[in-house]
């Protein structure tokens, strides 16, 4: 995580810059293959903040599903996420770099590394507003070290 320190801020706040890894299925795709809604700009907001947005599935390299969404230039990277045994499943699959922040529908690997358990998107739906807390409870962490989302699981390594 890199992190970078706001000199016009009297408490000298900390704002650290994340590798966030979003998986597919259900977590921005519904069963159809439609985009769950606001992730093109949340993803970009992400990037302005400093973010890097790093795609990964259980089923497989997403690059197609990512290029047919328009998507790609918003994403560093595209990998096999680990379903089981995380740790050895970054070096499996060679995730690099390591996740910081993971958003995801199995709260299991958002338990291993830490991030947000997110309610799935099985269905298209316009009134989805989960991108936008997703960016706030980010935006918060990022900031604060903490989150107020009920999904929320701190890494690991900040506990």
């Amino acid at each position: 995580m890199g992190q970078t320190v706001d000199p016009t801020d009297s408490l000298q706040h900390c704002r650290c810059e994340l590798n966030i890894y979003f998986d597919c299925d259900y977590t921005i795709l519904a069963m159809d293959g439609s985009l769950r809604p606001r992730t093109h700009e949340v993803f970009s907001k992400l990037i302005e903040d400093g973010h890097k947005v790093f795609i990964w599935s259980g089923v497989g390299i997403r690059t197609k599903d990512m290029e047919r969404l328009d998507l790609t230039e918003l994403i560093s990277g595209i990998f096999v996420k680990p379903i089981t045994e995380f740790e050895d499943g970054l070096d499996r699959f060679d995730v690099q770099p390591r996740p910081d922040f993971v958003i995801d529908d199995h709260r299991e690997i958002v338990e291993a590394f830490g991030g947000i358990h997110i309610e799935p998107y099985y269905f298209r739906a316009a009134e989805d507003g989960q991108m936008d807390d997703i960016y706030q409870s980010i935006t918060d962490f990022s900031e604060t070290g903490k989150s107020t989302h009920r999904g929320f699981k701190c890494p690991p390594e900040r506990e």
